[in-house]
């Protein structure tokens, strides 16, 4: 089970960070990925993360303002968000990656339940 917070009504500029809390022991052992949905669009890529942290990827929407991170040891993934704009405005999914391109949302098995955010002008 995958459950996000942190999301909120953030001016633009601002900063957010979401959370992804996962439980099961086999948690970590995933890579894990963040991705966004807007009203009338399809959900995408935001961001990916080895099972070790070791790797990390980014959509370039959000490259050098978005941070994916994680901590096995608390079974919980992050998402600090900077700078942030208007059209960053969706809700936040984290989501265990299965197998496959890692910016396919099918190559996903678990999502959460997500968490809005919304950035004002």
């Amino acid at each position: 089970q995958l459950v996000e917070s942190g999301g909120g009504l953030v001016q633009a500029g601002g900063s957010l960070r979401l959370s992804c809390a996962a439980s099961g022991r086999t948690s970590s052992r995933y890579g894990m990925g963040w991705f966004r949905q807007a009203p009338g669009k399809e959900r995408e890529f935001v961001a990916f993360i080895t099972w070790n942290g070791a790797r990390t990827y980014y959509a370039d929407s959000v490259k050098d303002r978005f941070t994916i991170s994680r901590d096995n040891t608390k079974n919980t993934l992050y998402l600090q968000m900077n700078t942030l704009k208007p059209e960053d405005t969706a809700i936040y999914y984290c989501a265990a990656h299965l197998t496959g391109t890692y910016y396919a949302t099918s190559a996903y098995a678990y999502w959460g339940q997500g968490t809005q955010v919304t950035v004002s002008s």
